[in-house]
């Protein structure tokens, strides 16, 4: 795991060496173990090292047999020696073990369509020196991240937009039209970054920046077509699809260590059982948000052992600004704060790579908000009916059903209802757009609308024949996914020097997931349904079926605190804040939820981290410590 930088202009050689090596010190958090770096007259390229593979000599960039071609590589490929093995087969010459010179051979023999054979998670660019030509793609679901943009003559990629920012072309301009989406979405939902100018290249694209000109194309797309199979043929299915997934993922070179994170709920549970690993680790709340007791139980069940860490509501709360710097744009999913200390726990405990559960709910239909709004078996069972009837005839009863009201209407009208007509979005719906005009400043009452966000991904299966929870997880494939669960994974694990990979979000388990029925998966018994019945055959039974949880995050109560709330409030006094909100308005909104009057906590959260992030990147211009070291070692 890495991180890379790169820029391409017509510079002075000597003034760009200086620039990339400023730029890669920013992200050294991504590959403190060593770097790497390149620049002529054309391109810059810079890398910082993470070390799994080939430890001592996969440093990048990696050149071809002749030096046309340099690549630098974020990620893990997972089927890399049977494709070295083929290359090696078809006359290409090898200088390392590294999995990364395995794209770079198989771009000089495939071309584009090397992507095609890949199987892992990944973020990379090639540089071609005789056509001055950069390739770059990011992976099929997001799991790694890649950044760009052109300013003043130069075009820049990267892992982390903060890479960007030392160098004297990039402006640095907070995007106005970014705002209000994440006033909905929590995160930030749109191409175009918090930061004027920088995309975030999407999930399943790749892109060729030549002569000044920038083009993208979409590789891969997730597919939803399922077989006519039995339910204990799926369940099959999953479990060996999970178990060779887990195998893949686990490798390192020997002395590279290896664990699991472990929580009360199946999905990271069911990866630890199939992996059984030397350490699993588990973090909680030194309050009632913890969940550390459930993961010790099963580590004991499994015969493994379990390091487990509690978090003082203090240490929280004050970590909360860095957090935000890491994460380059804010996010105000709050699991992010839990996150960060549990890879920072397995890194202190010597591990460099853990496996985790992210994925499964999205790949195998495992949200609540995909319509599973009921705890009557007979009102599930009777929507279960309900759902194989035709499509024509399903929308009809939902239009009959929209606006009644009985107990059930709710469950049976989001199964049978068009996505767009349920108004699904995601998994977060946090202000909605009248919400979010009412406090915004008329300035930041801008940018896309939702249906300006979602219809070019609902487009892709709206009048495809398939169950609408599919088309569900489809979305949330390609925004909630990609947009906030990879980035906060990414971003906390790299903030900590760790890898996080995961085996439940792979191109293989996305196959078997897009083949299973959606009966199987999103019924009456309850969600996820055959990927639990999987998990059951390795856990006990209260594991596999016990209802989805995530990370419990203590923010009601920081927020009735005085403490907290004073702090808070603070922030919200300030004066730069009126430039974005309603400062009355939020204030109340803060107040009231302080006395008990509403339930507020995840609107103000939202306004409280977009405020954290926009004053450590625009107002305090924030470098850690680390960063400063290096840049005083360079001058």
């Amino acid at each position: 795991m890495c991180g890379i930088v790169a820029f391409v202009d017509n510079e002075d050689p000597k003034v760009k060496d200086s620039l990339i090596r400023k730029m890669k010190n920013r992200i050294i958090h991504r590959g403190p173990d060593s770097e790497g770096q390149y620049v002529d007259e054309n391109v810059a390229l810079g890398f910082r090292r993470l070390s799994f593979i080939d430890v001592k000599s996969g440093n990048q960039p990696i050149f071809n047999e002749d030096n046309s071609m340099a690549i630098e590589f974020n990620g893990e490929i997972y089927n890399f020696k049977e494709l070295r093995e083929e290359l090696i087969d078809l006359g290409h010459t090898f200088k390392t073990h590294a999995d990364t010179e395995v794209i770079l051979h198989g771009y000089e023999q495939w071309g584009d369509d090397v992507l095609k054979r890949l199987r892992g998670m990944f973020a990379f660019v090639i540089w071609d020196f005789k056509n001055k030509d950069m390739f770059g793609a990011r992976d099929h679901f997001g799991i790694k991240p890649l950044y760009y943009g052109k300013m003043n003559g130069t075009f820049f990629v990267g892992s982390e937009i903060k890479a960007f920012i030392d160098h004297p072309h990039f402006d640095k301009e907070l995007n106005k039209n970014a705002l209000k989406p994440y006033m909905t979405f929590q995160y930030s939902a749109t191409q175009e970054t918090f930061f004027k100018g920088i995309y975030k290249l999407p999930e399943g694209h790749c892109f060729h920046y030549k002569d000044g000109q920038f083009n993208i194309k979409e590789y891969w797309d997730a597919d939803f077509d399922p077989k006519d199979e039995g339910f204990d043929k799926a369940v099959d299915n999953i479990e060996d699809i999970v178990t060779d997934s887990v195998k893949a993922h686990s490798f390192a070179d020997k002395g590279i260590k290896v664990g699991s994170f472990l929580s009360a709920g199946v999905d990271s549970s069911y990866v630890t059982a199939m992996m059984r690993p030397d350490n699993t680790f588990s973090i909680g709340f030194d309050s009632t948000y913890d969940e550390t007791k459930q993961a010790r139980e099963l580590a004991a069940k499994l015969n493994l052992k379990n390091t487990d860490a509690k978090l003082t509501n203090e240490e929280a709360f004050h970590t909360f600004p860095l957090i935000q710097y890491y994460l380059d744009e804010p996010d105000s999913n709050p699991s992010v704060i839990p996150l960060y200390f549990l890879t920072r726990l397995a890194k202190e405990n010597g591990y460099k790579a853990m496996l985790s559960g992210e994925g499964a709910d999205e790949l195998f239909a495992g949200y609540i908000d995909y319509g599973f709004n009921s705890n009557s078996m007979l009102i599930r069972w009777f929507t279960d009916k309900l759902r194989e009837l035709p499509q024509a005839k399903r929308y009809k009863i939902a239009k009959w059903l929209d606006g009644k009201h009985f107990h059930g209407q709710l469950h049976m009208f989001r199964a049978l209802a068009p996505v767009r007509e349920s108004k699904f979005i995601g998994q977060a719906y946090i202000f909605s757009p009248e919400e979010a005009a009412d406090v915004l400043q008329e300035k930041y009452n801008c940018g896309p609308t939702i249906d300006d966000i979602i219809d070019p991904i609902l487009k892709n299966v709206e009048d495809k024949d398939i169950d609408e929870v599919a088309k569900k997880q489809y979305l949330d494939i390609h925004k909630f996914m990609p947009g906030d669960i990879c980035l906060k994974a990414d971003k906390m694990s790299m903030a900590n020097s760790l890898e996080l990979r995961v085996p439940l979000l792979d191109r293989e388990v996305m196959r078997v997931a897009g083949h299973t029925p959606t009966k199987y998966l999103f019924n009456r018994h309850g969600t996820k349904w055959a990927f639990r019945m999987a998990a059951n055959r390795h856990l006990p039974e209260e594991w596999a079926t016990r209802p989805k949880m995530g990370f419990p995050v203590p923010v009601r109560a920081w927020l009735r605190e005085k403490k907290y709330y004073e702090e808070v409030r603070e922030l919200f006094e300030q004066d730069f804040v009126k430039e974005f909100f309603d400062q009355d308005k939020i204030l109340k909104l803060l107040d009231d939820n302080f006395n008990d009057k509403i339930d507020g906590r995840r609107k103000i959260w939202t306004i409280y981290t977009f405020l954290v992030w926009y004053k450590q990147y625009f107002i305090d211009d924030f470098i850690p410590e680390e960063v400063k070291k290096l840049d005083e070692v360079a001058e």
